[in-house]
């Protein structure tokens, strides 16, 4: 699916033309610049790279620079792969917040703020007080029973427990695009994204 690198800017809220208050999440997308451009010949499969936020020559490693030699732009901070481009674009060529559409559909990509190590309640949603789950009586947030014991004598995978929480890739299907703005390379995407303000999320036709 062909889109663009952005940032999580914030959350705002629109009103709709009946009235109606509806909560955005402002992208900055783009300008995105193409660092590669991969073909079934050469590399097994047809994708372009675009590359996201320039940097600074001496926080680029030699492979790196190379890299971005090659292709004739300035090193970028973040790179991704789209594949789908209906019209494949030439190699440092400048793709802006042009491609979307309002009304337009996007999935978007990003990682989940991190939360650390995280108990049953919080992480799986377990009852916790007052609604004691699996047979345990007196512990209040704890997970209680995880397996019988004599038969299997083993805990099954996948069984829910506490642990890390967050700091996870999540993608987010079907947002509607409420407004595009070209001049400020922003895009107003109708509910909430995956991430903190600042973080780098990838937005998808």
């Amino acid at each position: 699916m062909p889109g663009l690198l952005g940032k999580k800017i914030g959350m705002t809220s629109v009103f709709s033309a009946d009235g109606k208050n509806i909560p955005c999440t402002v992208i900055e997308v783009g300008p995105c610049v193409v660092t590669q451009i991969k073909t079934v010949e050469n590399d097994g499969y047809a994708a372009v790279q675009l590359g996201f936020q320039e940097k600074k020559e001496k926080h680029t490693n030699k492979p790196e620079a190379g890299h971005f030699k090659k292709a004739g732009v300035a090193p970028m901070r973040h790179l991704a792969e789209f594949k789908s481009f209906t019209e494949v674009p030439e190699l440092g060529a400048t793709i802006t917040v042009d491609i979307f559409q309002e009304g337009g559909f996007v999935d978007v990509v990003g990682t989940s703020k991190g939360k650390g190590f995280q108990g049953v309640v919080k992480r799986h949603g377990f009852g916790g007080v007052g609604q004691r789950t699996h047979g345990q009586h007196n512990r209040l947030r704890a997970p209680g029973s995880i397996g019988a014991c004599s038969y299997p004598a083993k805990v099954f995978k996948g069984m829910r427990m506490a642990g890390q929480t967050g700091n996870e890739r999540v993608t987010v299907q079907n947002l509607q695009v409420i407004k595009v703005l070209p001049e400020h390379n922003v895009l107003m995407i109708k509910g909430s994204i995956p991430g903190s303000k600042g973080s780098i999320v990838i937005v998808e036709k």
